[in-house]
């Protein structure tokens, strides 16, 4: 489980200071969470503080009941935090058996390295010694990155906008991951995005609007309200 009590988080811009997020609270317990709202309100902001990119100015974090608000990237990552950035990172002279490996924290047997990129819907052994450089496409960097995070087994994966940058077809194939993602992970997912078809498959729906949570609920609740509601609903209906 994780949670965030009363986080605020601000930068400096212009000589002064602009606050992203302003008394962030709340608590992630299901499978599927999606955390959706306008361009600009705080949601990538919320990834990177749960991944630990970014430290709050105030608030605390929590992780499975340990307080994680002053722990580095490195250290939530070894108690379980997965991080999938919303553009994949490339390495050049780095194979996708590699990148598999270092996910597992072990060796892999071909056939193992072959399952997890099975389920991410590549002809694995088409890939396993490609270079994750620019040959590969945005599509197919975003399942070589989820592969990395299921080869990782951790109790929470966090994704940031999985969907940018990609094709219609690589769209389509990923909802598919993620909905047996849903069925078959032993932990959370969170996935920051503002598409329904993703917030379709949620359990829970957290909307961040100004830096504040404006709505924090079930699917059932949230989404009708998104998709046809008033007020901030009507505002929000555009951008799912």
């Amino acid at each position: 489980m994780l949670s965030l009590d009363h986080v605020s988080f601000s930068v400096n811009a212009e000589n002064r200071k602009k606050m992203i997020l302003e008394d962030v609270s709340f608590t992630i317990d299901s499978p599927f969470t999606v955390i959706t709202g306008p361009n600009g309100g705080g949601k990538s902001t919320i990834a990177k503080l749960i991944s630990g990119i970014y430290t709050p100015d105030s608030g605390r974090i929590f992780f499975n009941g340990a307080d994680v608000t002053a722990a580095s990237v490195t250290e939530r990552a070894k108690m379980g935090i997965s991080y999938a950035f919303q553009t994949p990172v490339r390495f050049k002279g780095v194979t996708v058996s590699d990148i598999l490996k270092i996910a597992a924290g072990r060796e892999l047997s071909v056939s193992e390295a072959c399952a997890y990129l099975s389920n991410v819907g590549l002809c694995a052994r088409d890939y396993l010694d490609r270079e994750i450089n620019n040959s590969l496409s945005g599509g197919e960097l975003k399942r070589i990155e989820i592969a990395t995070v299921l080869a990782r087994k951790t109790p929470l994966a966090v994704f940031d906008e999985p969907e940018a940058g990609i094709d219609l077809w690589s769209f389509s194939s990923l909802i598919k991951v993620f909905e047996n993602m849903r069925d078959t992970v032993n932990g959370s997912i969170v996935i920051i995005s503002h598409q329904e078809r993703i917030m379709n498959i949620a359990d829970k729906i957290i909307v961040i609007s100004g830096g504040k949570v404006e709505k924090d609920g079930s699917k059932e609740d949230v989404l009708p309200c998104l998709l046809g509601g008033d007020g901030l609903c009507d505002a929000l209906k555009n951008k799912v």
